[in-house]
Formats: structure tokens, C-alpha cells, sequence
């Protein structure tokens, strides 16, 4: 029997690796469609070439989340060229088209969505891996051996828990710690000053968490070039690096309804897809479609 292999896929990166990625292009009335078009191929292939056969998208249905009640600072949808933004439904209705499970989120984020995905499905002894299709760094939180795992689809490159140590310098257990003291520009988190990715792993390494780090560079049982200073600025900003942990941790807790069962693809929905690709003006995406559902 085939190993049994769960694709939990982060369809707004998706989307925006296309919108930069893929050529521009309009539909019949005129709308940039370019990244949507994009995505159904890209999805199309990994149903075909990739052994993808249990498959869930998460998206970002609008940019905000709750993180944003929490700190300012923290990414918005604002900036999001209209081009961009007006396919975000468009998506969502091109992976349903598709026979695919979608997750939109609102309240959470793309990301949370997939831990909780994650950690609901690996408990499914039939399960044998999931890969959590993203390069957002704090997806490395999630990783578990070689059983939970990450996939840069574009460049073919997993990472296992391994993996993770080699990036990062730290295990998943320590990588919201380690966004917190380094910063995320993608998330708006700015870290703490003079914390490099060095500095941190070596801390990191020996602590494992935020609240563990000794406040006194003197009471630190590792030696890193600028101790002290790094300490100081820790002790300053304790209160805002634990909130920067706290924007970094990913949640468990959406409410993923979906058994394994749910999530395995049977194929695409002809008629919503071919409706929606001769929409879209781009019907030769059908030709990529490797089954099709029974439908009535």
C-alpha cells in the first residue's frame, strides 16, 4: 500500500508567488486574473506529479487577524495591489473547483489553520506525512521529525526536524522565541535591537525559551560576542519580546471540521472549473486536470 501522504497547502502564499511570478494576464472583461490562472496550474501539477491524495488549503480570506488587536505593528492588507487582493475569492473558488478542501480564514491567519490541520491529522495512524506546502518561517514551529514536515514546492527543498536545527540553529520548539529576538518583516514583527540570527540561535540553543534567558549576561551559561549588550536590550524589552512570541506562536485551535477522509481528492468538478476557466479565458488549464469527480 502507498505511503499515505497529507498536502496542507498555504494558498494565499500561493497566490502571491504567482502574482509576482507568473505572467500578467486579463479575462474577456478585463481583470488581472494572471495569479488565479497561475494557481490552478501549479495545484494541477502537484495533483498529478506530486502524490498529492489528501489535500487542504488554507487561505488568508482577508490580510488581518486577531495578532492585529494585539500589536499594531502588525502586518495589514494595506499596500496589497488591487490586482492582487480582487482574486482573493477567486482562489478560494478556483481550489473548490478543483475538488479541493478550503479553509478560509478570518479570525486566524493561513498558518494557523495548517497547524491545527496538522496536528488534527497526524494523530491518523494511516497518516504516514504531512507536508505543510509554505516558506513562512514560523510553519517551523509545527515540524515533528520526519513526520511533519515543510515543502518549498518551488524549489523542491524539505524540511524535517533536521532541517530546522540546520536553518534556524534552533529545534521547532524555540522558533517563536527565535521570530521574537530576530524579527519578521513579513509579519511586522521587529525583534529586539542588536539580536542577530547567530545570537539567538546560540542563546536559544542553551535556553530554549524567552522566559528561561537569564536576565544578567553574567548568569549566562553560553558565550556570545556582544553578551551584554544583548542582555540589556532583552531586560528593556522582555514585555514586548514576549508579545513578538506571542504574534509568532501559531494556534492549534481552529475549528477543522474535516475528517482525513474529507480531504482525500477525488478528482475535479468539471463544471464549475470549465465554467471558471472560460471565464478566466484560460480553458488550456483544463487540459493539466488529471481526474475528474463523478458527479450527478
Amino acid at each position: 500500500m502507498a505511503a499515505m501522504q497529507v498536502h496542507l497547502v498555504d494558498a494565499t502564499y500561493e497566490l502571491f508567488r504567482h502574482y509576482y511570478g507568473a505572467p500578467k494576464r486579463s479575462d474577456p472583461q478585463g481583470r488581472e486574473v494572471g495569479a488565479t490562472v497561475g494557481l490552478i496550474r501549479s495545484l494541477a501539477k502537484m495533483l498529478r506529479e506530486e502524490g498529492a491524495t489528501h489535500v487542504g488549503c488554507a487561505f488568508d480570506h482577508v490580510i488581518e487577524s486577531f495578532r492585529n488587536q494585539l500589536f499594531e505593528g502588525y502586518k495589514t492588507g494595506e499596500g496589497i495591489d488591487p490586482d492582487l487582493r480582487s482574486q482573493f475569492e477567486l482562489a478560494e473558488q478556483a481550489c473548490r473547483a478543483l475538488g479541493l478542501v478550503v479553509w478560509p480564514g478570518v479570525e486566524l491567519e493561513a498558518d494557523d489553520l495548517m497547524a491545527s490541520a496538522a496536528r488534527r491529522y497526524v494523530q491518523e495512524e494511516a497518516v504516514d506525512r504531512i507536508l505543510l506546502c509554505s516558506t513562512d518561517k514560523d510553519l517551523a514551529q509545527c515540524v515533528e521529525g520526519t513526520r511533519i514536515v515543510c515543502l518549498d514546492r518551488r524549489r523542491g527543498l524539505l524540511i524535517d526536524e533536521e532541517g530546522v536545527r540546520d536553518k534556524f540553529g534552533v529545534g521547532p520548539e524555540s522558533i517563536p522565541d527565535y521570530l521574537a529576538l530576530v524579527g519578521d518583516s513579513a509579519d511586522g514583527i521587529p525583534g529586539i535591537p542588536r539580536w542577530g540570527a547567530k545570537s539567538a540561535a546560540a542563546v536559544l540553543s542553551r535556553y530554549l525559551h524567552l522566559e528561561d534567558i537569564p536576565e544578567r549576561a553574567e548568569d549566562w551559561e553560553v558565550t556570545v560576542r556582544g553578551a551584554s549588550s544583548l542582555a540589556e536590550n532583552l531586560a528593556e524589552r522582555r514585555p514586548q519580546a514576549l508579545l513578538y512570541k506571542r504574534l509568532a506562536t501559531l494556534r492549534y485551535d481552529a475549528p477543522i471540521q474535516e475528517s482525513l477522509h474529507d480531504l482525500e481528492w477525488r478528482g475535479a468538478r468539471r463544471k464549475p472549473l470549465e465554467s471558471l476557466c472560460r471565464d478566466l479565458d484560460s480553458e488550456a488549464a483544463l487540459d493539466l486536470i488529471p481526474r475528474w469527480q463523478n458527479e450527478e
